[in-house]
């Protein structure tokens, strides 16, 4: 995956921000794998992680220090994006699908990204890009 866009959930960025994730060991095993992969995410998924670490205000500051860093990088969407977005919420409304997930699908159309970083393997699973599954990391 040297090289590739990796697209980055919420899930991965609040385990490896929160000491008592059982995930966590995994996620950081995970990051190391991906150095050399280009790692994307969005602002909805950088408000979202937040949320999630709010019991903890050094775990929010440590989250904006790691996107500071530029790994992963925060993408913006344009209103096309917001559009298409609109659109994929509408399509998988039976899931449903939320807004983090759907920026990430169309970055994922955008961007030709073809993995993403989530713990999310259910609703995942279901999105495509295309005709094409998303390759969900961790295996």
């Amino acid at each position: 995956m040297a090289g590739d866009v990796v697209l980055v959930d919420t899930g991965p960025l609040v385990a490896l921000l929160d000491p008592s994730d059982t995930s966590r060991a995994a996620c950081r095993a995970c990051l190391d794998a991906l150095e050399r992969s280009d790692l994307v995410t969005t602002e909805a998924v950088v408000t979202e992680a937040a949320y999630l670490l709010n019991f903890s205000t050094q775990a929010q500051v440590a989250l904006l220090r790691l996107l500071a860093s530029g790994r992963p990088r925060v993408e913006a969407l344009s209103s096309r994006d917001r559009l298409r977005a609109a659109e994929l919420l509408a399509k998988y409304a039976d899931l449903p699908m939320d807004y983090a997930d759907a920026s990430l699908v169309v970055l994922a159309e955008r961007l030709r990204a073809r993995a993403v970083f989530t713990l999310d393997r259910k609703d995942f699973a279901v999105y495509r890009v295309g005709r094409a599954r998303i390759r969900i990391i961790p295996d």
